[in-house]
């Protein structure tokens, strides 16, 4: 496989050239990206979102424009795009969104965000003042550059799995906890990923997060992972998230510690069928609303409905959560190239939590799982050993 790179020029001028055709189609004279996500994936700039603005204007029939506070000046300054202007500081005698607007000129303009209270002042700038994120509708469908990072990222959230499984018996039989646990897997993720890719992905965004849950904690995903030692019987859930380059992809299995129950092997089996559900029902390219559905019925029918908590996934790419979402009132119907996650979650406060999540890639023949630790370890052999 030849050696992964960041993005290039190359990419970042086409989708120039895409995010162009957006706005001609949707009658704009440009578009002005503020968001941080969309400033990378038409620059190749990744640059600490604060309160200062930050955005790239995007006219349709003429040179692109970088607008950055003075401090940023030496960071901006790439050959791609030469014509950049910056402001002294924020707040500012003129708002810096409203100073970008009169460099602009009165036109129709796409903004992906604007504080309400500067709406009236930028419509008094402008012929047209379109809200619309278009340039999230055009990053939704990834290239195969794109697509690349994403499956590297997803080997290396599986590899903080592996060594959770192949390490946690030792370190629980030695009073070790959530957070020990957590610890030395995030090592072992975290220095594979850097010697692999840290020279080549130098200046981009690449990392791992993670959490790790336990017995009644696991009902509480998004809570505070725990000076807590692991028992005997309990769920062990672990949710992790790997990027590269910028882009991301997720993992996430439910372990059992020592042995399992009759009861765990069954919700964890109804867990498999709903996930397995929710890809088929994104390879028949259905709506994110109708996906969600198809795959948490199967949890439903498994006599879980009270345990449901969440959707079933959402978009993954330059942010870790973007749309499309699967999930109720999204009727986005997918289309190759989009990423999403696929995450089961079965949650019974006070007792115990079950989650598990991969990631998944729609392409014209199907879908592709680049995460591989569920299908690599079966549910009887998801076991810690004590």
């Amino acid at each position: 496989m030849p050696e992964l790179r960041p993005l290039d020029g190359a990419f970042h001028s086409a989708a120039r050239d895409r995010l162009r055709a957006r706005a001609q189609g949707a009658g704009l004279d440009g578009l002005l990206l503020c968001h941080a996500p969309n400033i990378a994936y038409a620059t190749g700039l990744f640059l600490s979102a604060n309160e200062r603005p930050m955005a790239v204007w995007l006219p349709v029939e003429a040179e692109p424009v970088l607008f950055m506070p003075e401090l940023e000046r030496e960071n901006a300054a790439i050959p791609a795009i030469p014509d950049l202007r910056c402001y002294a500081e924020f707040p500012g005698e003129t708002e810096p969104v409203l100073w970008m607007l009169d460099e602009i000129g009165s036109c129709a303009v796409g903004i992906d965000r604007l504080d309400a209270r500067l709406l009236d002042p930028a419509r008094a700038r402008a012929t047209r003042i379109d809200l619309v994120d278009h340039a999230m509708a055009v990053r939704a469908i990834k290239t195969p550059e794109e697509l690349a990072l994403t499956r590297e990222a997803a080997r290396f959230a599986d590899l903080f799995l592996f060594r959770l499984l192949d390490s946690a018996g030792d370190i629980i039989s030695q009073g070790g906890t959530e957070q020990d646990l957590m610890a030395d897997a995030m090592d072992h993720a975290r220095s594979a990923l850097a010697r692999t890719h840290g020279h080549a992905f130098s200046g981009t965004p690449l990392g791992i997060t993670a959490s790790v849950h336990s017995g009644p904690r696991a009902a509480l995903p998004h809570g505070q992972v725990l000076n807590r030692v692991p028992q005997r019987s309990e769920t062990l859930v672990a949710g992790i998230g790997g990027h590269l380059g910028g882009y991301h992809a997720e993992s996430g299995a439910t372990l059992i510690v020592g042995e399992s129950t009759a009861e765990q092997r069954q919700i964890m089996a109804a867990m498999k069928a709903c996930n397995d559900a929710g890809a088929a029902a994104l390879a028949a390219r259905e709506t994110g609303t109708r996906i969600n559905e198809a795959a948490l019925d199967e949890l439903r029918k498994a006599g879980l409905t009270d345990a449901i908590r969440h959707r079933i996934g959402h978009g993954m790419g330059l942010e870790g959560h973007e749309a499309p979402w699967l999930a109720p009132g999204d009727e986005t119907r997918v289309a190759p190239g989009m990423v999403f996650s696929n995450e089961p979650g079965v949650y019974r406060p006070g007792r115990d939590g079950y989650r598990t999540i991969n990631t998944m890639i729609l392409d014209r023949d199907g879908v592709e799982i680049p995460s591989r630790f569920q299908s690599q370890v079966p549910i009887d052999a998801r076991i810690v050993a004590l």
